[in-house]
């Protein structure tokens, strides 16, 4: 199971996902802020480059994404995503 809190000095969950949306972004993010709360397709990202997100979080956090939650509501924005992390990464009751 992924941990999701880091030690002291490490990136958080919310500071990794940023350097995905930026690396994803490009040179356009590179300069300015982005809000958590942010709708990501404000921010230019495409449908396309939603699926490398996709990819990339998998990666990044050694997660699968069930296809149950690939939906609009939890790839809005960077808050939304880190909703969907911790739920995917809560331990199951009985587990």
């Amino acid at each position: 199971m992924p941990e999701l809190t880091e030690a002291a000095g490490e990136l958080t969950t919310r500071e990794r996902l940023i350097q995905l949306v930026r690396r994803i972004l490009g040179a356009s993010a590179a300069s300015r802020p982005i809000q958590i709360d942010a709708r990501l397709s404000d921010l230019g990202l495409s449908s396309i480059k939603m699926v490398n997100l996709m990819l990339a979080i998998e990666a990044e956090f050694n997660i699968s994404i069930p296809q149950s939650e690939i939906t609009p509501a939890n790839l809005h924005s960077i808050a939304s995503i880190e909703g969907l992390l911790g739920r995917i990464t809560a331990p199951q009751p009985g587990s």
